[in-house]
């Protein structure tokens, strides 16, 4: 069986790497984000009253 060379390891690597990382950008940045509604009520925070 052939061997690769050192510098073909290396080309292949980077390859894979580029596009490991164009996967995850392209992932990152094509989701459209969620829209938040502006009838939502913010909840209201009850006030607490504490026993001793």
């Amino acid at each position: 069986m052939p061997q690769m060379a050192p510098l073909l390891w290396l080309n292949l690597f980077f390859m894979f790497l580029i596009g490991f990382i164009l996967f995850f950008i392209m992932n990152y940045f094509l989701k459209m984000p969620l829209k938040i509604s502006p009838l939502m009520k913010p909840s209201s925070q009850s006030q607490k009253y504490w026993k001793w």
